[in-house]
């Protein structure tokens, strides 16, 4: 019986910007800056960076190398890639199913918030928000828009509504052409203007004087000053590690799903090792030069830095949708830097969400024989009715519950699986000769022994810390409003059924693939 050919990326830049795209999302613009001001600036840095050394690049290769090895079996999700490697347990499959789990529930949610950058984009343009100027004008415009409240601005969700119609339905479309007629296309022009909006608003903010005269501390280079000057001992904190270990994980799409189906479509002999390693670097100038450089030291200009701590703890929306309008309102061609701004935020909203959607529609085609168009088609049908709760119950804490387990707790749980699979049941001189099959450069030899031993035991204390700390008052809901219970409980049941159809599914695929075999003996 002939197998139909999967598809494949168009070039070694494709699957490069197209790694870049997914890693770079709103979290490099919104969600680092927020975590870094409210975690003192400087102190966040250096476990920011350590945790990105010994956790997301040996992650980032060990996906990487995982992916392009299951993709050799025709497998493009985790749970085939999973039995590849560990035939003989029956079991691993299923914990796979957690590397398809987790880029659906995020991408039920992301995409309504990425259509919120489109829709502000247009509002730049148009100058909707161009005359507000304090933070709870700001404010209840944002809140308008979400439909949590009714105002003046907005009256209802109908503009939210239209635009994320917009969204999803673009989505739905580059998804539909495939890896290399649409992600691969979308990611290599959506990269570059990405990047040239970024440097805009950077060279901008980074030439701004002291707006306030009587306040000249409150400059560009004390905003610089105030990321990047150390403060050695907010180190003793474990906050803020997991804070910054974190963000490694958001910053890298590691632990997600997304890298191993990217590189289930690289061939035996593509390079994984440069090839990751220029992904990552690509993700973290836009994170740290470029998502670093602009709103922190802008915000800091304007509300000094105790107001910016205040602003960026009060969460991760109001810095992006509430803060840096009022900055950039200030500012000439205020019109048209929003836009860069928003723009910017869509652009890397998008590449990241068609990466969330690829596992679950690459599950269907490799594992069921489902031509892509049938696949996209029910993964568009699906997800949409899944959209809804998080579109109508926003104020009631839905998008918090599905990105705490969808995007938090579960990327944690599946980089130590994939670890403990790669370097200990797959073997580390196997899995060191896997990475380099191919590879223009040699991995540092010292990352065999961290990706050994010092990666597992950083992920077993980033899980053995959340236990200790906050597992009881999660599970008890003890930081949600009592008016809000039954929604937080109804999103638990929906997740747990959502995990369960999938493990259905996983099973009758495995079933489906051990009867082709029969019968083609």
């Amino acid at each position: 019986m002939a197998q139909k050919k999967r598809d494949s990326w168009g070039s070694r830049l494709g699957i490069i910007m197209a790694v870049a795209g997914s890693a770079i999302g709103l979290g490099n613009f919104l969600r680092f800056p927020a975590k870094a001001a409210s975690n003192g600036g400087g102190a966040f840095m250096i476990p920011y960076f350590v945790s990105l050394f010994l956790l997301g690049i040996p992650l980032m290769w060990i996906e990487w190398t995982l992916g392009r090895y299951g993709g050799g079996f025709e497998h493009g999700t985790a749970p085939g890639i999973f039995h590849s490697i560990w035939q003989k347990n029956r079991f691993i499959k299923y914990f796979g199913v957690i590397g398809i789990f987790g880029p659906l529930v995020i991408f039920i949610y992301y995409t309504y918030i990425e259509s919120w950058t489109l829709a502000y984009s247009f509002f730049a343009l148009t100058g909707k928000y161009g005359k507000l100027a304090d933070q709870a004008s700001m404010q209840s415009f944002l809140s308008g828009f979400q439909g949590v409240s009714k105002n003046q601005y907005f009256n209802g969700i109908g503009t939210a509504y239209l635009f994320f119609l917009i969204t999803f339905i673009l989505n739905i479309w580059v998804i539909y052409y495939g890896i290399k007629g649409g992600i691969e296309k979308l990611c290599k022009w959506a990269m570059p203007l990405l990047f040239i909006f970024g440097l805009a608003l950077m060279i901008k903010v980074v030439t701004l004087g002291a707006p306030d005269i009587t306040r000249p501390d409150w400059n560009i280079a004390n905003g610089f000053g105030f990321l990047w000057n150390p403060d050695f001992s907010a180190l003793k904190s474990a906050k803020v590690w997991l804070e910054a270990a974190g963000q490694i994980f958001f910053t890298l799409s590691v632990g997600i799903g997304v890298i191993l189906t990217y590189a289930s479509y690289l061939s035996k002999g593509d390079d994984v090792v440069l090839s990751g390693l220029t992904a990552a670097s690509t993700n973290e100038v836009a994170e740290v030069i470029l998502g670093a450089s602009i709103i922190i030291p802008a915000a800091f200009v304007f509300f000094g830095p105790q107001e910016i701590q205040s602003i960026a703890r009060s969460g991760v929306f109001n810095l992006g949708f509430v803060t840096m309008p009022l900055v950039l309102n200030k500012l000439p061609l205020s019109a048209l830097f929003g836009f860069f701004w928003f723009f910017l935020l869509f652009l890397a909203g998008i590449t990241s969400s068609v990466s969330l959607a690829q596992p679950a529609v690459a599950f269907m085609e490799d594992e069921f024989d489902i031509t892509r168009k049938k696949a996209v088609t029910i993964f568009g049908a699906v997800c949409f009715i899944l959209c809804q709760p998080a579109i109508f119950f926003l104020g009631r804490g839905v998008v918090d519950e599905l990105d705490f387990w969808g995007g938090t707790f579960f990327l944690v749980v599946f980089a130590t699986i994939e670890t403990i699979l790669f370097a200990w049941v797959f073997g580390m001189e196997q899995a060191w000769d896997e990475i380099h099959k191919g590879a223009d450069m040699r991995v540092p030899r010292v990352y065999k022994f961290i990706i050994k031993y010092i990666t597992p035991l950083f992920l077993f204390f980033i899980l053995g810390m959340w236990f200790w700390q906050q597992w009881i008052p999660i599970i008890l809901m003890k930081n949600v409003s009592t008016a809000d219970h039954t929604f937080i409980q109804a999103t638990r049941i929906g997740l747990l059924l959502i995990f369960l159809v999938l493990v259905v599914l996983v099973r009758i695929a495995l079933r489906r693939k051990k009867a082709l075999a029969e019968q083609l003996r």
